[in-house]
């Protein structure tokens, strides 16, 4: 049986309880956030728009004492890489096949207004049994309505941002914990890297790198690891212009960004405890 392909669909940010906090945050950072959803299965978010992928700021309401309350159990920041899938039936058989632990699809809702009328997208998720990974959660999601969710209004953002370029993974044993990948999509899509491993997800790429190496690259920009030895640490982000994006991060007050002729870094501690850095 075909492994699934290697598609990014989408990263996610885990806000916790402190939802407005973090959609304050990140339209300060110039995204432009559709409206709060609220899912069938307890949770709520706000999406960030781009060409073929997207980032989702998801939490919990204050005091919930049911719904997705396993978002309370992680660190605030980058929490969730998902990849894509067009059959998620087809995904979970190939995955069992190759011996890859995720659970079975789940399929829930959220509604969305479009053009003055309320729909319902529709999704189905295969997710990675819990405790495979210890630095967050990986899943697949199938768009039933793609047309609900990439819509060319929600696309257009003041810091010009059009594409997820890089998610950054800390692990003490890159190579020990890319073997997960080339078991879900082939060891060909796996690349050393300096202080690791790369995964080649389409145009995008997830690196496994150990802590010092994210340091090297991000310095006191890098998120607070909270005791943990593994954690998602942060994302590359492609910008039409990082003169653009300079700008939208001075309207929107984001203080401590690092500045160079080919890259703009934010803090974790001025991004929700993810590091953002922009490319063009």
């Amino acid at each position: 049986m075909a492994r699934p392909a290697a598609t990014l669909d989408h990263v996610v940010i885990n806000a916790r309880d402190d939802m407005d906090r973090a959609a304050d945050t990140y339209r300060r950072l110039g995204f432009t956030l559709t409206e709060r959803g609220y899912h069938s299965l307890g949770s709520m978010n706000h999406l960030a728009m781009f060409g073929t992928d997207y980032l989702e700021l998801i939490a919990v309401p204050k005091g919930a004492t049911s719904g997705r309350l396993d978002l309370l159990d992680y660190a605030a920041g980058l929490n969730g890489l998902v990849f894509g899938s067009e059959d998620s039936a087809a995904t979970y058989a190939a995955l069992s096949a190759a011996g890859v632990p995720f659970e079975a699809p789940v399929e829930f809702t959220r509604p969305v207004r479009v053009d003055g009328k309320d729909r319902d997208a529709r999704f189905r998720t295969v997710r990675m049994k819990a405790g495979v990974v210890p630095y967050g959660r990986i899943y697949f999601c199938h768009h039933f309505t793609r047309d609900l969710v990439w819509r060319d209004e929600w696309r257009h953002h003041a810091n010009g941002v059009v594409a997820v370029e890089r998610a950054v993974i800390v692990e003490p044993d890159p190579a020990a914990a890319a073997r997960l990948y080339a078991d879900m999509f082939g060891p060909e899509l796996v690349r050393d890297i300096a202080g690791g491993k790369t995964l080649i997800i389409g145009n995008s790429r997830f690196d496994i790198i150990t802590e010092a190496t994210l340091r090297q690259q991000f310095g006191d920009a890098a998120p607070d690891a909270e005791g943990r030895n593994a954690y998602m640490a942060g994302l590359t982000l492609r910008t039409a212009s990082l003169a653009t994006a300079a700008r939208a991060l001075r309207d929107g007050n984001i203080t401590g960004v690092v500045e160079s002729d080919s890259r703009l870094v934010v803090p974790a501690r001025q991004a929700f405890n993810a590091t953002l850095e922009f490319v063009q």
